[in-house]
């Protein structure tokens, strides 16, 4: 079946330079950051009255404007999103791109009417996770770049929402949102737009197989799929997207232009041929690759996650840099469509006669505005010209129109001044302007008035919401951590509850010892029990996610599920509505809007990484004020390694190392990363879910600050490559008060925080 409309091209603009020639070179809609609140904190970014004037000038030519606003806000922050937004929602914005469950909500709120698409920073892999954000008021995602066109055909059929793709420009190693890697080593967050890039630097990668020294494992190839074209348009795609709002405004005018070409010829092809002969037919033009090869491209092109699951071929592995751009290309791009603004052909018609009043009109597509002028004179000395009115009638200036054709009627012998024939013209703009807008669907000066009361909240999954408590969490990967731990809990029989995550995979592979172990769990010291979702849950998962439910009704023994992804936020609550559910880190919660917003969906939640302890406190307080921590109970992690990196390339596969196994028998790491530093960060490979997690060099521990931590908090511990006596020392640490010596550690962002 053939798409009712075309597909949008969606392009990048880091200044105003950018956002014309986007435009000019045919973007459909054009997406931007203001100053505040952008995943791309080191652009150059817009001013507010910049960004209105785009707003107002795409708006004329019939493009959308998106505003970013992809960041995770803190508390203190999101009481300046109301004024941030005002001026821009009333201007007409589009939508923005959200990647904060707080910003969601209060967006929804506060600014109705305004569209909410999903960032790629959500980590959204399946329908699960799209159809949740649909309702929660987005209209539509950004799903995560890692997934196969099959499964962004899925998802759409799934959720019934809008899927924006990305189709060209730079590939993060990581699944966006749950990279933690600059935020950890330098302070620079890629959840607050201010990324250090540490995939695109040397290390040394060790794996059973040997060592492969100071090349660049993490540094993925450009993305280009103008070859793919036919494809992602008989996919359903509703937005192809543009990376590329830190490069050049010649690189997005450049790119724009030749996807533009492309996607219309393949209209054209289709609509003369039908579709299966128009794919047949279509090919590019090598010019045209060599121009996309010569525009900002780092160290070669591939086609991205669409037709593979990984691959060595998608790796940078020598060199990370950008190629030069050809100079004679740059300046023939800023020549055909950045040396002047686009403009709308109109038709002029003004009246000129004697006792009657001036008459200007102006026409475009059906479209036409007039104004009238004081009655027209007699000459006393010098007379109007055809010419002179035609000429000053013409000059259109800044406005968005140009005249294509004029008609002056001119009585002989008139006179009227060339002030009021300007005011005359400038009127007829003026109005033209706003019933174009109004053509194209705006309606010019949205009021703020017309926003709804109500708190908005999603209605609630389950009834059973848990306490809060000041008790301990352990989260295990391994059937030998979980032995170890049981060992230690069943010996020592901790006074304070006890809450369990047990690895979802563990379930699956091995339940009979599972089983035996948390029912001894349960019996002897009343444990809590909740199966541990996997970090990303995509099409692929479906299966797995069925075993897992029959696997989880079959054992009785779990109280829940913590889900660590919107994704198993959806399973969870759609499959299992009668069991508990909690969040994980990496599905954020930052602020009291989030946490209003979540409290429909889940029982609790854990503090994230990147708020250091005061913030963390101040955030406690606010929930504690409004009653939230009624009911969702809080988490702090004490003690783990954390997630540096989650991602669907693999390093084993990238060395020639990949064997398929989808067991692991201990809990070693499979690879190790080494920096510049020589600090080693090691590398579990999941091959059940064929993804890898990068954990950092040291543990995370807060064993020297036990006697500080306040507040109806649970503290947790998680045991990801620990052995089973390691995970018996950390035990004795903390719930002990043994001395513990890990050797080197990390407090994270507990003092420092983020920017």
């Amino acid at each position: 079946m053939e798409k009712s409309c075309k597909v949008e091209l969606l392009a990048p603009a880091g200044n105003a330079e950018g956002f014309y020639g986007a435009v000019h070179a045919g973007a459909d809609a054009v997406y931007l950051a203001g100053d505040r609140f952008g995943a791309r904190a080191y652009a150059e970014n817009f001013t507010v009255s910049e960004l209105l004037e785009c707003i107002r000038y795409g708006h004329l030519l019939g493009r959308k404007i998106y505003l970013t606003v992809n960041t995770l806000l803190k508390e203190k922050e999101i009481s300046g999103l109301y004024d941030y937004l005002a001026p821009f929602y009333e201007a007409g914005l589009d939508a923005v791109i959200v990647q904060d469950l707080g910003v969601l909500r209060f967006v929804r709120e506060h600014f109705p009417g305004l569209k909410i698409h999903a960032s790629t920073q959500m980590t959204v892999c399946s329908g699960l996770g799209a159809s949740l954000l649909k309702e929660m008021g987005a209209c539509r995602v950004v799903p995560a770049r890692e997934l196969s066109l099959a499964e962004l055909t899925t998802m759409k059929c799934r959720a019934g929402i809008e899927i924006e793709a990305f189709v060209h420009g730079a590939m993060c190693y990581c699944y966006s949102g749950q990279c933690l890697f600059s935020s950890i080593l330098g302070g620079r967050s890629g959840n607050r737009g201010r990324c250090a890039q540490p995939c695109r630097l040397p290390y040394s990668v060790s794996t059973c197989g040997g060592r492969q020294e100071n090349c660049y494992p993490l540094s993925l190839k450009d993305m280009c799929t103008i070859g793919h074209i036919p494809r992602l348009i008989e996919a359903g795609i509703d937005s192809f997207k543009i990376e590329g709002r830190m490069k050049k405004p010649e690189y997005a005018a450049g790119v724009t232009d030749i996807y533009r070409r492309y996607i219309d010829r393949y209209y054209e092809l289709r609509q003369r041929k039908g579709a299966q002969e128009a794919a047949k037919t279509y090919h590019v033009e090598r010019r045209d690759l060599e121009a996309l090869s010569a525009l900002y491209v780092r160290s070669g092109l591939q086609d991205g996650y669409y037709f593979r699951r990984n691959g060595r071929e998608m790796v940078t592995l020598d060199s990370p840099a950008y190629r030069e751009s050809n100079e004679s290309l740059l300046a023939k791009i800023r020549g055909q469509h950045m040396d002047s603004l686009s403009k709308l052909p109109v038709s002029l018609w003004a009246v000129f006669r004697v006792g009657m009043p001036a008459k200007v009109t102006l026409r475009w597509e059906g479209v036409s505005a007039s104004a009238e002028g004081a009655p027209v004179e007699t000459a006393q000395k010098q007379p109007i010209t055809e010419e002179n009115v035609r000429k000053q009638l013409s000059k259109l200036g800044d406005s968005a129109f140009y005249a294509a054709e004029s008609e002056v009627l001119l009585e002989e012998g008139c006179f009227y001044p060339l002030k009021q024939i300007n005011e005359l013209r400038r009127a007829a703009v003026a109005e033209l302007e706003e019933k174009v807008l109004r053509a194209r669907g705006y309606e010019p000066g949205r009021r703020l008035d017309e926003r709804v009361s109500g708190d908005g909240r999603l209605e609630v999954y389950r009834e059973n919401a848990l306490q809060p408590g000041c008790g301990y969490a352990f989260y295990t990967r391994m059937l030998q951590q979980l032995e170890s731990l049981a060992d230690w809990l069943l010996t020592e029989k901790p006074q304070l509850p006890c809450r369990i995550y047990v690895a979802s995979d563990l379930l699956l592979q091995g339940l009979p010892s599972v089983q035996r172990l948390c029912e001894k769990l349960v019996r002897n010291i009343n444990a809590e029990l909740f199966v541990a979702l996997p970090y990303i849950l995509r099409e692929t998962d479906r299966e797995y996610l069925e075993g897992l439910s029959r696997k989880t009704e079959e054992c009785g023994l779990f109280r829940g599920f913590l889900a660590r992804s919107m994704d198993g936020l959806k399973f969870a609550g759609e499959r299992h509505g009668n069991m508990s559910c909690r969040t994980d880190i990496g599905v954020y919660l930052w602020n009291e809007y989030a946490a209003e917003e979540l409290s429909g969906l889940s029982d609790g939640f854990c503090l994230p990484y990147e708020l250091k302890a005061p913030e963390q406190q101040n955030l406690l307080k606010r929930l504690t004020d409004n009653g939230l921590l009624d009911r969702l109970s809080c988490e702090k992690m004490v003690y783990g390694r954390i997630p540096m990196m989650v991602t669907a390339n693999c390093l084993k596969r990238t060395m020639g190392q990949c064997n398929g196994n989808r067991e692991q028998t201990d809990s070693s790491p499979d690879a190790v990363l080494t920096d510049r530093y020589r600090k080693e960060f090691p590398v579990v490979a999941n091959c059940l879910h064929c993804m890898n997690i990068i954990y950092n060099s040291v543990p995370f521990s807060l064993h020297q600050s036990l006697p500080a931590l306040k507040g109806d908090l649970d503290l947790r511990m998680d045991f990801t490559i620990e052995t089973p006596a390691e995970v018996k020392r950390v035990l004795h640490c903390f719930l002990k008060g043994d001395p513990f010596v890990p050797g080197e550690y990390t407090t994270g962002h507990e003092k420092r925080g983020v920017e």
